[in-house]
């Protein structure tokens, strides 16, 4: 049990960390300003589907990721 809290707490580090991230990046528009990041604005209504900024964070996520694991052994 006492690894299922530690993960978690970890998990929820990586949340909190990831939302300052794109609270930052919203201010300076790097996310969601991107080719391939979808907005669609009507009269009262704004749809934003920032698929590259995505894809990006994924492949940045993924890469710490491997780091991690590849120096951990």
């Amino acid at each position: 049990m006492p690894q299922l809290s530690k993960i978690l707490i970890l998990f929820g580090a990586f949340l909190i960390i990831g939302g300052i991230l794109f609270f930052i990046g919203s201010k300076f528009g790097l996310f969601g300003h991107l080719p391939g990041d979808f907005v669609i604005r009507k009269n009262n209504f704004t749809f934003i589907f920032p698929l590259a900024s995505s894809i990006l964070l994924s492949i940045l996520l993924t890469i710490i990721y491997t780091l991690v694991r590849y120096f951990k052994k």
